[in-house]
């Protein structure tokens, strides 16, 4: 059964009681403590809600973080490591015990688990992507949970920028099975209005639009297990908001909290969609990739992709930020920098900057070859909704032009 009210009303918390299939991501700082390990009864806590919601007939997706705080532990180490290496290392160490210890809990519950590792190149290459649906699909097809984790003995590039957080990788797993919702388990109870320490804080229930007022709450990760955070818990509701996904922050130490949003409870910070949902195809240019450049465009180029629902000529194209190449993601935003759409390049970027702000027959000659007269066609693009997933955001500001 679907959370979906309708084509074009968001979901309720009282249909996402009714979801079919959900994903929940628990996080570094409720599974494991750098000196202590992993917190077997918080585990033992957590599985027993699961079987609760498996015996119900629900589909369940477990994202789990931990592996680096648990390998840290079981290494003896006294603080998480700094050299990129020995955080492998340690992520390595970490993924045994967790899984281990996962295999043992779920199995008094007669369930089973299937361990899928990720990496952000898995989700980025198209048919990886589609690989990776598959097998999720099949395990949980089996009647097995799948537990899924970005693979970081391996991922060099998430684990040095700090990228690795798993609340974006829980919506990516929430659109490749298309999933009901998702939801984040934290060691906050939701969004405040400010910091939750300062006096007179306010938890805000229920977010439906990405103001930059909602961005300046969300603040930075504060967190000192994981690399996650408040604005990583709302980046990625950005992202689920893409494909209608609603997507709720709780905080995962309250008591059967997964069984009170079940019944459809009002905890936590509900982020609601508008309703519309791109395809599979469009949530995974925009969000299955990571940014390679940026096209500034005039408001003519503006008007034709999001009203007239055009493509991207070059000569609407005013600046080239970035290097990337044919066939890169490339964010599209207004002369301020604020994107409003995703999508695929036709050229590279020294080609794009030849061919900026010329007529599409000029071209070939400009280049001295034959070429399409789209920089971005609109087959390969995504348009984001008015205060929806990329909508006044400046992601370009940080490529340098």
């Amino acid at each position: 059964m679907t959370c979906k009210d309708d084509g074009n009303r968001p979901a309720s918390r009282e249909a996402i009681a009714k979801a079919g299939t959900l994903v929940v991501k628990v996080g570094s700082s409720l599974l494991a403590s750098l000196r202590g390990g992993l917190d077997t009864a918080f585990i033992a806590r957590l599985v027993g809600q699961f079987a609760n919601l498996a015996e119900k007939g629900k589909r369940l997706v477990l994202v789990s973080s931990g592996a680096v705080a648990a390998g840290t532990a079981e290494l003896g180490l006294p603080a998480r490591p700094i050299e990129l290496s020995r955080v492998q290392a340690a992520a390595a160490v970490g993924q045994v015990a967790l899984m281990q210890t996962y295999r043992q809990l779920f199995q008094c519950y007669r369930l089973k688990v299937g361990q899928v590792l990720l990496t952000r190149d898995n989700l980025q290459d198209r048919r990886r992507f589609l690989y990776a649906r598959n097998t999720l699909l099949a395990i949980m097809e089996e009647g097995a949970v799948p537990i899924v984790n970005e693979n970081d003995a391996v991922a060099v590039e998430e684990l040095r920028l700090k990228m690795g957080d798993n609340d974006s990788l829980a919506v990516s797993a929430a659109q490749l099975v298309d999933a009901d919702a998702v939801i984040l388990l934290s060691d906050v109870e939701g969004l405040y209005d400010r910091s939750p320490t300062q006096p007179g804080a306010r938890l805000i229930p229920e977010v439906r639009e990405f103001s930059k007022g909602v961005l300046a709450m969300a603040g930075g990760p504060e967190s000192g297990l994981g690399s996650g955070g408040m604005a990583s818990k709302v980046n990625a509701a950005r992202a689920a908001a893409a494909a209608n996904i609603p997507l709720i922050v709780v905080d995962g130490r309250r008591e059967d909290i997964l069984l009170e949003i079940a019944r459809g409870r009002q905890v936590g910070t509900i982020f609601l969609p508008s309703g519309r949902r791109a395809s599979s195809y469009r949530q995974w240019l925009a969000y299955g990739r990571s940014l390679d450049g940026a096209l500034l465009v005039d408001a003519g180029a503006r008007l034709a992709i999001v009203e007239k629902k055009k493509s991207l000529l070059p000569i609407g194209i005013r600046e080239v930020r970035g290097n990337f190449r044919e066939g890169d993601s490339v964010a599209i935003a207004d002369l301020e920098g604020r994107e409003f759409a995703r999508g695929l390049a036709n050229f590279s970027s020294d080609e794009l900057r030849l061919a900026a702000g010329r007529r599409s027959g000029e071209i070939p000659e400009i280049l001295g070859h034959l070429c399409v007269n789209t920089a971005v066609h609109r087959d390969n693009l995504l348009v984001f909704g008015p205060g929806g997933a990329g909508d006044g955001e400046d992601a370009a500001a940080g490529l340098k032009p």
